[in-house]
């Protein structure tokens, strides 16, 4: 039996991990903060790049959570298929602190690490693309006021682009990161798509 209480217990369960999982990301930069005497300048200097990987998958577990909020908020119930998705989905956000902890600790990085790192969040996308295309199918999920207008496209977009951005990291090695760069052009494309769409209709 499904009731009003247990989908707030599911949400409220979901904020807690991802709230848990985002923190952990920064224990690199507490441990190395502890062992290290030299000043605030030197120490900036010393540990940019652990700096830079905290800053990146804390906006990185900071939109999936964006994201995430936004789908469940066309919702006002849920459905084992949903609850077993969501489960994927918050594994891949606690187990991302890990590949993050990797690349901070290897300044130059590896095919290996960039792989986990950005197949990671390939498994997030996929697990969203699952949860909306779970809602899209089913109506009586739906609140009232958005019942009917959820959509797949976006999230079709965002796990292709993913995919992508997954095989240069480890075909291009060098190129590491760059991929996710790709998103930048998300939102273009799928206006460009949703224009096409009205102008076909």
């Amino acid at each position: 039996m499904r009731t009003a209480h247990g989908f707030g217990r599911l949400v409220g369960f979901s904020d807690g991990v991802v709230a848990i999982a985002i923190t952990l990301l920064v224990l690199p930069l507490v441990d190395a903060a502890s062992d290290y005497s030299g000043d605030v300048a030197s120490f900036v200097l010393e540990h940019m790049g652990k700096l830079l990987v905290f800053f990146l998958s804390f906006a990185v577990i900071g939109n999936f959570w964006v994201v995430h909020h936004r789908m469940w908020e066309q919702i006002t119930t849920y459905s084992p298929g949903l609850l077993w998705a969501n489960l994927l989905w918050l594994l891949s956000i606690v187990f991302l602190p890990f590949p993050t902890a990797l690349l901070a600790s290897s300044p130059g990085g590896d095919r290996a690490t960039y792989a986990l790192y950005v197949g990671t969040m390939a498994v997030t996308t996929l697990a969203e693309l699952i949860m909306q295309w779970l809602i899209v199918r089913s109506p009586a999920l739906q609140a009232d006021e958005v019942r009917g207008t959820p959509a797949l496209r976006g999230y079709v977009i965002s796990f292709g682009i993913m995919v992508l951005a997954l095989l240069i990291a480890v075909v291009f090695p060098d190129i590491g990161l760059w991929g996710l760069a790709l998103f930048a052009v998300a939102g273009p494309v799928q206006n460009a798509l949703s224009r096409r769409k009205k102008v076909s209709v």
